[in-house]
């Protein structure tokens, strides 16, 4: 059931009737059987869910990394399922950003080029993109970091420039799969803490994939799926 107003505001992503199917005939594989899913602006919402539950399959279709079998996915109010391969990868540009489990950082390079990187796509000048790229390192906490290359740096702190890369286009929403998946305890909270206030002082949409009880418990609302569907969605006590 789900735990919030539909009214309260429109949604900035909204899925029905979502399926998405692997395979044919006998080999059929249902990743995803029919699913509905409101997300409003401003919420942390952490999707949970056994290994082949749906929960990657769903993240990805909502990143425009993959495309749904049947049903509709409405980005702000557009059917991303109308757009052709270059407006998809403009509103995965220009709207989302993404953190993974691997931090997927650039090795020879410094933290400051890896946040540079989305800005380049866009063809910013050098200083305005050193200048933003300096900023989302300062919001996470790593001034004074920006010329040290990965092996320079810590796991959370590596996952802290990964954060800032994804932060550094200004997203509407950001997509996160298992980012505490190579952190020891102190340091996934550590990084929770800079993802619960990204997530309140800036207004960003957080989408967050984990199987982590305790890492859940920092978003706002958890959303369980089971067998390709939402079992469960509830709104998590403050």
């Amino acid at each position: 059931m789900n735990a919030f107003d539909p009214h309260a505001r429109e949604p900035i992503i909204s899925l029905r009737g979502l399926r998405r199917f692997y395979g044919e005939g006998a080999a059929r594989v249902h990743a995803l059987d029919g699913v509905d899913l409101d997300i409003l602006p401003g919420e942390f919402t952490a999707i949970m869910g056994a290994s082949g539950s749906g929960k990657s399959t769903c993240m990805n279709i909502i990143g425009c990394l993959d495309r749904p079998t049947a049903g509709t996915y409405s980005f702000s109010g557009v059917d991303v399922s109308t757009l052709d391969n270059d407006r998809r990868a403009l509103l995965r540009r220009n709207s989302l950003g993404f953190v993974f489990q691997g931090f997927n950082l650039l090795p020879r390079t410094t933290a400051l080029e890896n946040v540079e990187l989305p800005l380049v796509y866009r063809g910013m000048s050098r200083g305005e993109r050193e200048h933003r790229a300096a900023a989302a390192l300062k919001a996470v906490g790593l001034e004074g970091r920006e010329g040290h290359t990965p092996s320079e740096l810590s796991g959370g702190q590596q996952q802290r420039v990964a954060i800032a890369r994804a932060i550094v286009t200004d997203p509407l929403v950001l997509l996160a799969d298992e980012p505490t998946g190579n952190l020891d305890s102190a340091r996934s909270h550590e990084l929770m803490r800079l993802v619960t206030d990204l997530n309140r002082e800036r207004g960003i949409t957080i989408i967050m994939v984990t199987h982590e009880e305790d890492i859940a418990a920092y978003a706002g609302r958890k959303v369980i799926f089971a067998d390709g569907k939402i079992r469960s969605d509830v709104k998590v006590a403050a």
